[in-house]
């Protein structure tokens, strides 16, 4: 029973907090300090971002299909990937980002860069994805993106602060997010079973396909639902849960 409600709250904190402008790594952090889930199985993590990778590449089905229509678009994509796989490969090598992933680090970081949220949502929107998304513009995104190697500072949160910040609208800013999270969730998924049969870890279990298909929900309906609440209202709610979040996790590390 205690490894159902585990998986169950992983899918939901790994599909709801991946697209969305908050830390993913500062929620997992802080459910394995409340429930004591000091070492979540690999085979879950993996599984929970593998069931995000096919849940956003699902939802992009009709441009990934056009492949031919929308293959500059994807190009721009792989370009603003780049910058992220190189470091982050550099990071995870030398076992840099095990040594930051503290609660105190996640703290601040969801706190300033909410704050860099908020500041970047102020800017006018004069581009869209259709017509500005050039390769300078992705080479800038992708160096934003770096950032979230860092952890509590949120993958989707930091693109859309970047994107934000060349005058996308939000809509397009989270769509730019979305597409970018296809090769980074990817590139996760893979080195994750790399790992897996590197240690001989059976990993095609029920554990494994559930944590996968309910990943794969809540991803999904985050995705569909998150672009309906960019129609009508502001990122100022996302960046106050942020700061709410923020003092929690500093308030469990220094009182």
């Amino acid at each position: 029973m205690e490894n159902i409600l585990q998986i169950v709250l992983i899918s939901i904190i790994q599909g709801v907090t991946e697209f969305i402008p908050v830390s993913s790594s500062a929620h997992v952090n802080l459910l394995s300090k409340i429930f004591g889930y000091e070492d979540i199985e690999l085979i879950i993590n993996v599984s929970a971002h593998f069931g995000s990778l096919i849940a956003v590449t699902f939802f992009f089905r009709r441009e990934i299909f056009e492949f031919t229509k929308n293959k500059h678009l994807f190009f721009k994509v792989v370009i603003a990937s780049v910058p992220i796989g190189a470091i982050g490969f550099f990071l995870i090598k030398y076992e840099i980002i095990s040594n930051l992933r503290t609660l105190e680090m996640m703290g601040w970081t969801t706190i300033i860069f909410g704050l860099l949220l908020y500041i970047s949502d102020k800017f006018q929107t004069k581009q869209d994805i259709e017509n500005s998304f050039t390769v300078k513009n992705a080479i800038v995104i992708g160096c934003f993106q770096v950032l979230a190697l860092v952890p509590g500072v949120s993958r989707s949160g930091i693109i859309i602060t970047g994107a934000r910040f060349l005058k996308f609208n939000r809509i397009d800013s989270a769509k730019i997010s979305f597409l970018l999270s296809i090769p980074a969730l990817g590139g996760w998924s893979l080195y994750g079973f790399y790992d897996l049969i590197k240690q001989n870890d059976g990993w095609l279990n029920t554990g494994a396909v559930l944590t996968a298909f309910l990943s794969f929900i809540f991803s999904y309906l985050t995705i569909k639902y998150f672009l309906v609440y960019l129609k009508k209202f502001n990122l100022s709610l996302f960046v106050g849960y942020r700061l709410i979040l923020g003092i929690i996790l500093l308030f469990v590390v220094y009182l």
